[in-house]
């Protein structure tokens, strides 16, 4: 790809090309005629509605989640702008001096500072990886002006600080809901926080440091060579501690690093098995089969071993739903917090007995964890 680097994201069969942003499924609905009408469903006025999980109170809460993105951050829409600008914005009132700059002799020592860093200012998991520039996109796409033009980091960032923020357990019960879009509002404006944050902290020891949330590049396959998670049916990452249960973010930077390691706990194993994510998704946009390196729409990436998620029926419903929807994160059974013996037995037992698997699996439905919640319940 040009750059040299062998990528430890080991599902690769083919050629992988950068995707172009305006093919991202956000995007196509605003320029695509043939997904547009979805688009002018959600983007705009959506009234609340005399039902469950979508009354005023509802709608009021899940837009709040989403300010500090849509307002200071901008990600969905744009990049390089806001908490997620490429460069420290002038001031003077509190400042270092030009030209400081922290000698880095120990890049491993510097990472762990860095993940600590992360996690004071609101990660739940760090990782780094050195920057394969296959997942940097290719084109950015205005989500406003419609402007596309071409994307080009600059060739000293060699590193990417994979970010993931937990989203609300109990919020997530009640997907699909506007409720449930609360935790995935807030998440993302978490995201904004924290890498704006990360970002800002790194310029300061005198390198470039770009953050990013669902801008710039993939943050899944950064997030897997980075070693926060393995690849779910879901199209999700699936973490260890929290399972899809996360928002991704990312910084790329020319600091020395240390990378992590992908990691392997059973999860893409229990896939193969669990499908409950395919069954309980209401527009059957999940995969039920075996996965493949073909697309099913100019939306996924060819080229790369998953189970594709079909994003234009994904959005369909999220579009007549007035949701974020989530079912795939809720039914999940990585989505339970990692707390407890029995919890931990099972987490340590998907790793090192999958062949218990599908008991694993039958036990989860009995205690009805992917039951979903009355909204109404988020208020008692």
């Amino acid at each position: 790809m040009g750059n040299g680097f062998i990528s430890n994201y080991n599902y690769i069969v083919g050629p992988v090309e950068r995707f172009d942003q305006k093919n991202e499924m956000f995007k196509r609905a605003r320029w695509d005629p043939s997904v547009r009408h979805v688009g002018e469903k959600i983007y705009g006025i959506v009234p609340p509605r005399d039902k469950d999980g979508y009354g005023l109170k509802d709608r009021a809460l899940h837009n709040a989640s989403w300010y500090l993105e849509l307002g200071f951050a901008q990600s969905l829409i744009t990049h390089n702008w806001g908490l997620y600008e490429w460069q420290n914005r002038p001031s003077d009132i509190i400042r270092l001096p030009k030209g400081s700059r922290l000698d880095v002799s120990d890049p491993a020592k510097m990472s762990q500072e860095i993940k600590k860093v992360a996690r004071l200012f609101g990660a739940c998991e760090a990782g780094i990886t050195e920057l394969d520039r296959r997942w940097i996109y290719s084109h950015t796409f205005n989500l406003r002006t419609l402007e596309h033009s071409e994307l080009e980091v600059p060739e000293g960032c060699k590193y990417a600080i994979a970010l993931a923020v937990e989203m609300d357990y109990e919020a997530m019960k009640s997907a699909p809901t506007n409720i449930a879009g609360v935790a995935t509002g807030l998440g993302y404006s978490k995201m904004a926080f924290v890498a704006g944050l990360l970002a800002y902290y790194i310029r300061n020891l005198g390198y470039t440091a770009i953050p990013s949330g669902n801008d710039t590049a993939l943050s899944i396959p950064i997030s897997i060579d980075a070693g926060l998670g393995e690849l779910g049916r879901n199209g999700l990452l699936i973490t260890r501690r929290f399972g899809p249960r996360v928002r991704l973010a990312k910084v790329l930077t020319d600091m020395p690093l240390a990378s992590d390691k992908p990691i392997e706990f059973g999860a893409r194993q229990f896939c193969q098995v669990c499908r409950k994510c395919a069954g309980n998704c209401p527009s059957q946009a999940i995969q039920h089969g075996e996965p493949t390196e073909k697309a099913v729409n100019v939306s996924n990436n060819p080229g790369v071993l998953k189970w594709p998620v079909d994003a234009e029926k994904c959005y369909g419903f999220w579009a007549s739903d007035s949701s974020n929807c989530g079912n795939c994160i809720r039914v999940c059974p990585f989505n339970k917090p990692a707390t407890g013996l029995l919890h931990s037995s099972v987490r340590w037992g998907v790793k090192n007995a999958p062949w218990l698997d599908s008991l694993f699996l039958r036990g989860d439905g009995l205690l009805g964890y992917e039951k979903q919640r009355p909204a109404a319940e988020f208020w008692d």
